[in-house]
This record gives structure tokens, sequence and C-alpha cells, in this order.
């Protein structure tokens, strides 16, 4: 694919309130940290070009709310999603143990369900003293689904581009995937696809 051709994906970033989605989101694409974010109801959407694999990417990329009243309405933007961060805080074990809780519901609610969807789990906040989920529990649980993961700071940009860029990454390698199957499937009009056997 050569950097003309662009593609458009839709991110979604998702996990309990306070992790610091919006922060995540905000040092990605402006490269910006403050230190007070306005809690999001239900969601906003900020948009980053970048070039990957000689592609030209618009990621389209969706902060959703963590609060619990939000969670059926934030579900609504899972749709026709392309990719997904998963978020936790590392000074929160609460915010850890619901990712299980957000990923089924990802899952479920993407169309059609296939475990092959993208995802990437970020641990934020490893500026911070009070860690209460150890990295190695952290990396168990996410090797046990299969999906990567990274210890980030949103304030002190760690790991933030790396995770995203992951993310974008497969994310492009699944949209060729089906591109690929589908324009394979539209294409086969080949006699020795016709049945064998002709009766009457």
């Amino acid at each position: 694919m050569n950097p003309r051709k662009k593609v458009d994906l839709k991110l979604i970033i998702i996990g309990a309130l306070g992790v610091g989605k919006t922060s995540l989101l905000h040092q990605y694409v402006h490269k910006t940290f403050y230190e007070d974010y306005q809690t999001t109801l239900g969601a906003s959407i900020l948009s980053k070009i970048i070039i990957l694999d000689d592609t030209t990417l618009k990621l389209q990329i969706w902060d959703t709310g963590g609060q619990e009243r939000f969670r059926s309405m934030v579900s609504t933007f899972y749709k026709g999603s392309d990719g997904c961060v998963l978020a936790f805080d590392v000074t929160d074990l609460e915010s850890f143990e619901a990712l299980e809780t957000w990923r089924g519901d990802v899952l479920a609610k993407t169309i059609p369900m296939e475990q092959s969807y993208p995802m990437v789990v970020l641990g934020n906040k490893i500026d911070l003293a009070d860690r209460q989920v150890p990295q190695e529990v952290a990396q168990g649980w996410c090797k046990e689904k299969d999906i990567p993961y990274f210890e980030v700071s949103a304030k002190n940009d760690i790991n933030v581009v790396q995770a995203f860029e992951m993310l974008a990454s497969r994310a492009l390698s699944r949209y060729r995937s089906i591109l690929e199957s589908y324009l394979t499937d539209s294409i086969k009009l080949s006699p020795e696809d016709q049945p064998k056997s002709r009766c009457c």
C-alpha cells in the first residue's frame, strides 16, 4: 500500500472511571497533560493522522466515559470499531479487576464476535508510588488473553505512542485481511465452484 492510500480506523479507549483515558488520549494526540480533566460524559472523539507501513492512517479515537451509568450508552460506540485500548490504573486494584467486564462487553458488542479483534491493555499512572497492581499480575492476565500489555504514564509520556501505534498496526492488518477475504469472496466466479453432478 502506498502513503496516498488512506485508511480510516475507528479505535475506542475504555476502562473504569478515573483511570486516565482522556489524559492518555490527549498525551498521544496533542502531546499535552493536564492534572484535571472533567469526567467524560458519553464519548468525545479525537483524530490523529499517522503513517504506518507506507499507509496513511486516519485514527478516529473515541474516548468513552467510565461511569457505570454510562455503560450501556458507551457500548453503542463499540459498533464498527477496528480496535480497542483497555485502560486501568496501576494504583487502583478495582480498575484492574474491571478489565474482564469491559473486555467481555466489547467482544459481545463487536460484530461479528471474533477473538482476533485487536486490543491492547494499558496500565496507567506508573509515575505514582502507591502501586496496587503488580506488573507480573497484569502481564499474566494479558498473556492468558493474548493481549499486548504496556505500562504507561500519561503524565510523563511513557510508552503512550508505542501502545497506540501497536494497536493501530494490529487494526490495520485486521482491516487488510477482512478486505482481502471480502475481495476474494466476491471474485469467486470460476467454474470449479459449480456442483459436479448435474441432474435432470
